[in-house]
């Protein structure tokens, strides 16, 4: 089984684009503490279709969410040099809290839509960072 949750803070804003095929997407990045002390590990996330066009407009840095979705393994070369990198791709995001300092909203949950096939768009060929067009 392939399944993780995160639960964490955004950041940066979310990063808008679309894959080389035009379907919609939206990169994030977690800080996700760790139970031990006060440092926290960083994770990629991508959200597809629907829900990351709500992301993108309702999300920003600071934001608390909660994340739930999948592993993903990628690997590309450049210049000759293989790179290699793991993203969650995200399945739900629920929105938690407000950025630390700013009053409390609702917390939110958007499913990813169902009639998305995210297999399908993962499998896109992609750069580096999955091509994200401005």
């Amino acid at each position: 089984m392939n399944s993780i949750q995160l639960i964490g803070r955004l950041t940066k804003d979310p990063e808008p684009g679309e894959t080389n095929g035009g379907t919609r997407l939206t990169k994030l990045r977690l800080a996700v503490p760790r139970r031990k002390d006060q440092s926290a590990v960083f994770v990629d996330v991508t959200v597809y279709g629907a829900q990351a066009e709500t992301v993108a407009r309702y999300m920003a840095k600071g934001r608390q969410v909660a994340v739930t979705g999948r592993l993903e393994y990628g690997e590309w070369r450049r210049d000759g040099v293989l790179h290699t990198r793991h993203e969650v791709v995200a399945n739900e995001v629920t929105f938690l809290g407000s950025p630390q300092g700013q009053a409390p909203a609702q917390d939110r949950t958007f499913e990813q839509d169902k009639t998305f096939d995210q297999d399908s768009a993962a499998d896109e060929p992609s750069t580096p960072d999955p091509a994200i067009v401005a």
